[in-house]
């Protein structure tokens, strides 16, 4: 994806900014392989989730999207670590007994999405990232 350079300045510059148009990217690619949003910045008193997702087959997937200029000092995917994980299956128990989710398997996902200032814009999905037993 190509983007003019006075609106990847304008992005980059507010963390926010460039967290929220993250995630709608990473929504658009989830979209066109077939998925459908149930919900988007799911809340409880657990917590948030960035996105949660119904693929062709009914599976229940969490997404955390992790936005990012560049991954000079790590890859965007490896800023979830074991708490972030345990946050998510947390949030995602909530979510299951909230909507009384008996029948459908579920996974954990994380979607990286790089901006870096002239290359590219890079969007990587990683199904099934990590598994945590509710």
């Amino acid at each position: 994806m190509w983007l003019p350079g006075f609106y990847r300045r304008y992005l980059r510059a507010d963390t926010k900014r460039l967290g929220r148009w993250g995630e709608r990217q990473a929504l658009r690619l989830l979209r066109r392989k077939g998925c459908t949003l149930i919900a988007r910045n799911w809340r409880c008193k657990a917590g948030e989730v960035d996105l949660v997702m119904a693929d062709g087959n009914g599976t229940v997937a969490f997404v955390e999207v992790k936005t990012r200029r560049d991954e000079i000092w790590a890859a965007a995917q490896d800023a979830v670590g074991y708490a972030k994980r345990k946050h998510i299956s947390r949030v995602a128990r909530c979510f299951v007994q909230t909507y009384d989710i008996k029948d459908r398997p579920l996974r954990f996902d994380i979607m990286a999405v790089v901006l870096p200032e002239k290359d590219p814009v890079q969007i990587r999905h990683y199904e099934n990232a990590f598994r945590i037993t509710l």
